[in-house]
């Protein structure tokens, strides 16, 4: 999975909410593998103190942080809050949020494509968290994002893809940008088959995090992740409608 420049050998990515504690969170980003977690700014401050304990537990991980703008509702408090992460975290990679309606915690797409021409013009590396709009889309490429996060259905819905026909069309109009599904998955059939349709990677948090067993959780998704993969690579077969004979006909005995 290619993020700027970066490879990446696991195409599952984690959050770090919402777990029963900090040591299981750990354990669950070991189990699946990731190399890159979100992390929200309100988990640190610039103080020498506050969230220390957590932060040296996401440096002690080994994985690459990526600042979220989880939350920010309008393009100014995303472009803040982008810019306090790089200070703290020492990155200019920063996954950009603008959340534009309460219920679904949809994007807003307007202000979504202004807050990325701002950061990007500031030598920010985005990745914005959108929908599969195909317009929305084409604009923040055009903002300078060489990698987009195209909802699979609304932020811990569980869903799924609630758009195949969507982000399939996504995937087609774009296959040079890097496309990793965001939000909505809540079990690793979902990964599975983000995957299938050709997408780079997945990043979820509340399926694995409010799972039973969040560590079974985090392994059982990497393991999907590198089984759809495995399959788009391979080149899966195309659904039909009628019925199509595995045993070869030809050459069959006929008994009188």
């Amino acid at each position: 999975m290619n993020i700027y420049g970066r490879h990446h050998a696991s195409r599952l990515m984690l959050g770090t909410a919402l777990y029963p504690s900090p040591a299981i969170m750990a354990d669950a980003v070991r189990a699946s593998g990731a190399e890159l977690v979100t992390v929200s700014l309100r988990r640190e401050s610039a103080g020498a103190k506050a969230g220390q304990g957590f932060w040296d537990l996401i440096r002690d991980l080994g994985v690459q942080v990526l600042p979220n703008t989880a939350g920010c509702h309008t393009v100014k408090d995303a472009v803040t809050t982008a810019q306090m992460g790089r200070e703290i975290f020492d990155t200019t990679l920063v996954k950009l949020e603008v959340i534009g309606e309460a219920d679904t915690l949809q994007p807003d797409l307007f202000g979504l494509v202004d807050a990325a021409r701002i950061l990007v013009a500031e030598g920010f590396e985005v990745l914005p968290y959108t929908t599969e709009d195909l317009v929305a889309a084409e604009r923040l490429i055009e903002a300078g994002c060489r990698v987009l996060m195209p909802w699979g259905a609304p932020i811990g819905s569980a869903r799924g893809l609630n758009n195949r026909y969507g982000l399939r069309s996504l995937r087609a109009h774009f296959p040079e940008v890097t496309l990793i599904v965001d939000a909505g998955l809540g079990v690793p059939s979902h990964a599975a088959e983000a995957m299938e349709l050709g997408f780079d990677g997945v990043l979820l948090n509340t399926a694995i995090a409010k799972a039973g067993d969040p560590v079974a959780m985090a392994r059982a998704f990497a393991l999907a992740v590198e089984a759809g993969r495995l399959g788009y690579e391979a080149g899966a077969l195309e659904p039909r409608d009628m019925a199509a004979p595995s045993t070869p006909v030809l050459g069959r005995a006929l008994l009188a």
